[in-house]
């Protein structure tokens, strides 16, 4: 392994363009460029002497990872141009050379079969090793300084949105040109956030773009206000799809979404969605429901209901009596049964319910109110909706 090594270290020209044409030849984008040419030549240079000045100190043991400067600056300079994919790529085409050149020198080196085997089995985990470890590196550097570059704009965006929220006099057309989004038109907000310790800001990002895809627009305005949540605009021409919008942000663990109410124009608009966004989030900690994703319209009457929580507590109780803090199933039964005009069919096939188990259901859930059905049948109502998102599902 040392001799081998010694042999790297002092390798020949031709050796060493062989890295740099396998390099440059897997991406057109580095080819064409001199200047990240010119790097890429004295990353391969100097990360192929790292490697070898340790495997001859300490021949196949782990060698520390090594990212150059000129390694770090090409990889950067590569994500912003949106060309990640040509590092990792390049990198991988460097790694296949030097292996096939590395068997070359193994061969030379020995013609014992055992000896030739375990050589080749040590120096295939040390040269993996090692570019991993570099290629880990260089993927947290990009994430880093994307992120980095993410607060900036968000900052500047942040700035301009809190002055227009504020009620601040600005020129829509201006701030429009600055925001890249459109104020001047109808719009769906949001707030997307998560609760979880160093939640990625991809995906709140993901987030935003699937609340996008489900308002049928790609007009979409992202704000960052801190590392965990995001205020979000899109154009609101069409209805915000709801349904197949719960489904989909399912997929993004630990992400959940407050939508203001829709279809506020221009300025106005852009401020109303938003002002009713953050009443939904507030309005889904208070009731601590487990759902996802919320909507504004969803929860109109609720969020009048609670704006005294005592109040709201000692209707609930009153209304529902013993129901209040029986099986939610039963509760389910009974707000779906109101909910659907009273129809006893509609209501078993939406609980996916036989109906003898539905009507079973249905009689104890009225056993358990204070006063007749028929009597209280819309206050019932408003009380088990309260209860509902407190009982909500993900």
């Amino acid at each position: 392994m040392r001799q081998g090594a010694e042999l790297v270290m002092n390798a020949p020209p031709e050796w060493v363009a062989e890295l740099d044409e396998a390099c440059l030849t897997s991406e057109n984008a580095m080819r064409d460029d001199p200047v990240l040419v010119a790097a890429t030549k004295r990353a391969n240079r100097s990360g192929l002497a790292h490697w070898a000045a340790a495997n001859i100190e300490r021949p196949g043991a782990f060698v520390p990872r090594y990212v150059s400067s000129d390694m770090a600056s090409s990889a950067l300079e590569l994500a912003r141009r949106g060309l990640s994919d040509a590092l990792f790529n390049s990198t991988r085409a460097v790694q296949n050379a030097a292996w096939q050149r590395w068997q070359q020198i193994a061969f030379a080196l020995t013609s014992d079969p055992a000896e030739l085997q375990a050589l080749l089995d040590v120096s295939a985990r040390s040269i993996s090793a090692f570019i991993d470890a570099n290629m880990a590196y260089l993927a947290d550097l990009i994430r880093e300084d994307r992120e980095a570059r993410l607060r900036g704009t968000h900052a500047d965006r942040r700035e301009l949105v809190t002055l227009i929220l504020d009620g601040t006099d600005v020129t829509p057309q201006h701030a429009s040109q600055r925001l890249g989004y459109a104020l001047d038109q109808v719009h769906h907000a949001a707030v997307i956030w998560s609760e979880e310790a160093d939640v990625e800001l991809r995906r709140l990002e993901k987030a935003a773009e699937t609340l996008a895809l489900h308002a049928d627009t790609r007009q979409i305005l992202t704000v960052m206000v801190n590392a965990g949540t995001l205020w979000v605009w899109t154009h609101g021409g069409k209805p915000i799809d709801m349904k197949h919008l719960q489904q989909a942000v399912k997929a993004l663990t630990g992400v959940r979404m407050a939508i203001g109410s829709s279809g506020g124009h221009g300025i106005e608009g852009f401020r109303r969605g938003h002002l009713d966004a953050l009443s939904t989030q507030r309005l889904m900690s208070r009731l601590q429901t487990s759902a996802q994703v919320v909507g504004f319209n969803q929860i109109r009457l609720v969020s009048l209901m609670m704006q005294n929580m005592e109040s709201a507590r000692q209707f609930i109780a009153h209304t529902l009596g013993e129901l209040a803090t029986a099986d939610p199933a039963l509760r389910k039964v009974l707000h779906t049964f109101l909910e659907s005009g009273c129809n006893a069919k509609y209501t078993a096939e939406v609980l996916h319910l036989h109906r003898n188990t539905f009507l079973r259901r249905l009689a104890r859930a009225e056993e358990l109110l204070p006063r007749p059905l028929a009597d209280s049948r819309v206050h019932v109502a408003a009380a088990l909706e309260v209860l509902n998102w407190s009982d909500a599902q993900p």
